[in-house]
């Protein structure tokens, strides 16, 4: 997995740390847990709307995720 990406950056800086599971995140912003998995482990890119998502539930500005 290249560590530039998204699905890294949530991985390394925010789940891991914060003791976050993939499932618990997913069902906290109400999106599939495939979703999450897949920009995880398959690099998947974050739409508009999820990003909108996770920057509400991480208490970070709107596009934090788009601009990574």
């Amino acid at each position: 997995m290249d560590s530039a990406t998204p699905g890294h950056i949530l991985k390394t800086e925010f789940l891991d740390p914060l003791g976050i599971t993939r499932y618990r995140l997913a069902k906290s912003i109400n999106v599939p847990q495939q979703r999450i998995g897949a920009i995880i482990s398959h690099g998947r890119a974050i739409s508009a709307d999820t990003d909108l998502r996770l920057c509400h539930f991480f208490k970070l500005s709107d596009g934090f995720f788009l601009r990574l």
